[in-house]
């Protein structure tokens, strides 16, 4: 059981994972519940994720260390005997705007789909890939696209001290997930997500999303994956098990382009396949490494 460090800390902000005092609980109470979702230590039941939560963020101190990493000169926190509106001024500034946080770190709370099943959350440690059988195309595609999200490096914080990421594709309406990875930066997935594709398709859109358990996922970054090279290579060789290994085409890095490095399509033991490294956009930091099959439609 959790209990305050202090007599005086009858709060707790699930949101954050902080206790608070009385004197500031009703300025926690004027930002928004995604900010801070303000409750009782002792009126209000606690979940065994609100303790597991509490506990992996580490107590207050931890959390002043990432809210209160750089407080410019001529602001000082406010001390026991300040006034509700020194305390209010001081929060909103710590929390809501974040203002004080290590130069180029923002911890956001954009919304994202949350269709993930609770047994997702346990981390994937199988080196091999997870495979799924290969489903049926829709009506009217030309053939499928297996991705394997192999995995991630150096991806961004969205919480105290890391993130829970999951990887989303999506393609039109078609959208599909891997599992999270807990409090990983650097996570492997090695798992296989299928997609349909129609004729008139667009490029694949990749998301790193942070799942959380009390606010909406974060997101950590976004790439978009031009599927044609490998579909036009696909469709000019047809049947790859006639031919021996060979690089039958190539996706060029350029700045219009998330690549790391030009991506090659290859014949490889009779399956058309491209390995594929996407620096993600939008973000402070992120690599998602891929590999891409083509299936036909027979």
């Amino acid at each position: 059981m959790i209990v305050a460090s202090k007599k005086t800390n009858e709060f707790w902000s699930p949101t954050i994972g902080v206790f608070i005092c009385l004197k500031c609980c009703g300025c926690h109470r004027t930002l928004s519940a995604g900010v801070s979702n303000v409750l009782s230590v002792t009126l209000d039941e606690w979940t065994d994720e609100e303790v597991e939560a509490m506990v992996e963020v580490g107590g207050n101190s931890a959390v002043n260390s990432i809210y209160e990493a750089h407080i410019p000169e001529g602001v000082s926190k406010p001390g026991p005997d300040a006034s509700h509106e020194q305390r209010t001024k001081f929060i909103r500034s710590k929390y809501e705007l974040q203002d004080f946080l290590k130069p180029g770190l923002k911890i956001s709370s954009n919304s994202a789909p949350r269709s993930l099943p609770e047994n997702t959350a346990a981390q994937a440690t199988s080196s091999a890939p997870t495979s799924i059988p290969k489903p049926e195309c829709m009506e009217g595609a030309i053939g499928l696209l297996k991705f394997t999200i192999l995995q991630g490096a150096n991806l961004a914080i969205r919480d105290m001290l890391s993130s829970d990421p999951y990887v989303v594709l999506s393609l039109g309406e078609q959208r599909v997930q891997t599992t999270i990875q807990k409090s990983n930066l650097n996570p492997i997935w090695n798992e296989e997500l299928m997609i349909s594709i129609p004729p008139d398709y667009g490029p694949i859109k990749l998301q790193v999303f942070d799942y959380d358990t009390f606010s909406a996922d974060d997101i950590m970054g976004e790439a978009e994956i031009d599927i044609m090279p490998m579909l036009t290579s696909a469709q000019a060789y047809g049947d790859a098990s006639q031919f021996g290994d060979m690089q039958i085409g190539k996706w060029l890095k350029s700045h219009d382009n998330a690549l790391l490095e030009d991506s090659i399509v290859n014949i490889v033991d009779g399956k058309i396949k491209q390995e594929v490294s996407l620096q993600l956009q939008n973000v402070e930091s992120g690599i998602i490494y891929l590999e891409i099959e083509w299936m036909s439609p027979s």
